[in-house]
């Protein structure tokens, strides 16, 4: 009788600290760096650098014709993503994943959205604004944005690490990823995930839950 005690003592013990490291798990996020990603998605020139990196300042273009730069983002966490208006493949299952996230944080304005287009020659302000509309976009939420390729090829190899660092922003150069990147209030990066998947659009909700808590 007590060796049965004992072995539950011991089984309700196990069963404590497995959901103690489980909950403490997803209380924090970590803080991702240069060295955290694979280092084909890192310019060689940050490939070094210490964990301290930020997304840096940008200037877009968004669907209604507004220059949005960082100041737009201040003291909010926001997802990213890179895409394409005439993309007939993930874009669109992107897009919608990215209004479910809208009408999740709809009233929340600690929390907005930022899409840039990889096709910025052909995505025009009155493209990106038909594409809006038809995807229920509110600007005030969720900013769809053109603007120079170069910056936004830059921003996407050297500030949210969304492709492979390969070419240099011209003419041939064109990048497609379906990764969505949470970047916090500090312009750090907290994660990254598939935004083709519902379980990764999940874990996306859920960390942005967690961060709003922990900063």
């Amino acid at each position: 009788m007590k060796a049965y005690k004992l072995y539950l003592l011991v089984l309700l013990l196990f069963v404590f600290l497995t959901f103690s490291c489980k909950r403490t798990a997803k209380t924090a996020l970590p803080i991702y760096g240069p060295s955290d990603f694979n280092p084909e998605l890192v310019d060689v020139s940050l490939q070094n650098a210490m964990n301290n990196h930020k997304v840096s300042d940008f200037e877009l273009v968004n669907q209604n014709g507004k220059t949005i730069t960082q100041a737009d983002y201040e003291n909010t966490i926001y997802v990213a993503d890179f895409f394409f208006t005439r993309c007939p493949s993930i874009c669109p299952v992107m897009s919608n994943n990215m209004e479910k996230l809208q009408q999740t944080f709809l009233e929340d304005k600690a929390v907005m959205l930022l899409s840039l287009s990889v096709t910025p020659e052909l995505d025009s302000v009155s493209v990106l604004k038909e594409y809006a509309d038809k995807n229920g976009a509110i600007a005030s939420k969720w900013n769809i944005t053109t603007g120079d390729k170069k910056h936004i090829y830059n921003l996407a190899r050297k500030s949210y690490f969304a492709v492979v660092n390969e070419g240099d922003g011209g003419l041939q150069d064109f990048i497609h990823t379906p990764n969505f990147i949470l970047v916090d209030t500090k312009k750090q990066i907290r994660g990254v995930y598939d935004g083709t998947k519902d379980q990764e659009m999940e874990r996306l909700i859920g960390d942005i839950k967690i961060l709003k808590k922990q900063l």
